[in-house]
């Protein structure tokens, strides 16, 4: 899609939005430029919303749509669907901007746990418990993304686990390893669209206060049904 196209079609995705949502918005462009997302490979940052400081409270903003990095994501992927990532992309902007207006901090939050998956993923060192900002979907369980983890707090390792997956309980080996330990599960039906992962640490203590990035144990493990 050429640079003219694109700003046409985001020019119409803004029309459909209902004012309200526009509230406090000086206005949202595009831009050329590709940025890629720092330290991370193929990751690119698809747009921003940018507070302009003048004193007011809330702050406007300005969201800035980058043609640059569709265009590299458009190449990497055959399949690419333009119009839908660009409404992903602004709705995902302007609900930064009503969250600010808000004083909510939440898809801040899940926008760095996204980060640190991505880091996982091209494996760099990332925070352990990243995974404890994303969406939970259930009891100590929690989704980043396409993967999906599960939280145990347990003093030392057991020698086995069981873990419950859509309604059908699952034996899962554990290994003498440190923790915090990540566990891939392999063999479950049904997986999410990423990894399905079972997370062993400590219960938590003084010392995650001062916790830094760095890269826990994984393994794969092969699960078997509980009869």
């Amino acid at each position: 899609m050429q640079l003219a196209d694109f700003r046409k079609m985001v020019e119409s995705m803004v029309g459909e939005i209902p004012a309200d949502y526009l509230e406090g918005i000086a206005g949202i462009e595009v831009s050329p430029r590709t940025v890629p997302a720092p330290g991370l490979n193929a990751v690119y940052t698809m747009g921003e919303c940018i507070p302009i400081d003048v004193g007011g409270d809330p702050a406007p903003s300005r969201v800035v749509i980058y043609y640059g990095s569709f265009c590299a994501l458009a190449r990497d992927h055959g399949d690419f669907d333009w119009r839908a990532e660009a409404w992903e992309t602004i709705t995902h902007e302007l609900r930064h901007h009503l969250e600010w207006k808000a004083r909510t901090q939440d898809l801040e939050e899940y926008d760095w746990a996204a980060e640190q998956g991505f880091a996982r993923a091209d494996r760099k060192t990332f925070d352990p418990l990243f995974f404890l900002e994303g969406e939970r979907i259930g009891e100590d369980t929690y989704q980043v993304d396409d993967d999906v983890f599960v939280d145990r707090r347990v003093p030392r390792l057991p020698e086995a686990a069981e873990i419950e997956w859509h309604g059908r309980r699952y034996r899962v080996p554990v290994p003498a390893e440190p923790m915090p330990l990540y566990l891939l599960l392999r063999g479950m039906p049904d997986p999410p669209p990423g990894d399905l992962i079972l997370v062993f640490r400590r219960p938590a203590g003084v010392l995650d206060l001062f916790r830094g990035n760095r890269r826990p144990t994984e393994r794969e493990v092969h699960v078997e049904p509980v009869v």
